[in-house]
């Protein structure tokens, strides 16, 4: 369970990443609500996850899963280019995510 709650953590961490960045400097109400809310309910998810498993673990792959969540949002909306370099570095953030879970 505390995989699956780090998972969604992960993916909420894009999501209060990519709302900070609509905020325009928490001039914008609803992305600033959004970033606030994503940001509560993903560090307490992380919070909870880490009963169980260890910090480095669990911070490496909550970092790996939104960053790469949030470059692939920006991607695919068209604010950040996308190349072969981007997706291949992607790819290795993404394989190193697994290999963390898997070595657990």
């Amino acid at each position: 369970m505390s995989w699956i709650l780090l998972v969604v953590s992960g993916f909420l961490e894009a999501v209060w990443a990519t709302a900070l960045g609509r905020s325009e400097g928490f001039t914008r109400l609803v992305p600033s609500v959004v970033f606030f809310v994503a940001l509560i309910a993903s560090m307490a998810g992380l919070a909870v996850a880490l009963r169980e498993l260890p910090v480095g673990t669990a911070y490496a792959v909550w970092v790996g899963i939104g960053a790469v969540l949030t470059v692939t949002y920006a991607m695919a909306t068209g604010t950040e280019p996308i190349t072969i370099v981007k997706l291949v570095f992607l790819t290795m953030i993404v394989t190193g995510v697994v290999g963390l879970k898997l070595a657990h």
